[in-house]
């Protein structure tokens, strides 16, 4: 009978624990945030760049698009990396939220399968992403956080062009403690 490698078995139960969390994260939380915030915002607000230093809420989408790719298909799923980053903010506009919506699904789409078909394991294993060498833990913490940092941008843009509460949390009682 094989046996397995001393701490194998916790290390996979633990990838797979940290792969559903962060498809819950991406999928079940985030996800429904940009949906609400584009289709609260005209295309003329989608590109708006409020100074020079700031990015349009279309180019956070351009931008996850691109990290995501880059991060989870690419880096730790091992696809071809072509991505061209700086295009991700030179984009001005205008891409009708319904396209980048497509795209975005068509990405994660793609993400969610790939997610389901990692080996948990291979979380521990290094890779070279945008030229630092990272953990696929690392990687997958990496583009979680990402992620919702810039669906947190996006929120505070609409939240104080629009005055709306984006209604996130409706229904639930945040002020429970155990």
């Amino acid at each position: 009978m094989a046996t397995r490698p001393e701490g194998e078995e916790e290390a996979g139960t633990f990838g797979r624990a940290l792969i559903a969390e962060g498809k819950r994260r991406l999928f079940r939380d985030s996800m429904p945030r940009i949906r609400r915030c584009l289709g609260q915002l005209t295309e003329e607000e989608i590109w708006f760049r409020p100074n020079a230093e700031t990015v349009s809420v279309g180019n956070l989408v351009l931008h996850l698009l691109g990290n995501v790719r880059q991060q989870i298909l690419s880096g730790l799923c091992g696809a071809p990396d072509r991505r061209r980053r700086q295009t991700e903010f030179d984009e001005t506009g205008p891409i009708p939220a319904e396209e980048l919506l497509r795209r975005l699904d068509e990405l994660m789409a793609e993400v969610d399968q790939a997610l389901d078909r990692l080996d948990p394991l291979s979380l521990l294993t290094v890779r070279k992403v945008q030229g630092y060498d990272e953990s696929g833990l690392s990687i997958l913490v990496h583009v979680i956080e990402h992620f919702s940092y810039h669906v947190g941008q996006m929120t505070y843009f609409v939240k104080s062009r629009k005055a709306v509460d984006l209604g996130y949390y409706a229904g639930v009682d945040l002020n429970v403690t155990s």
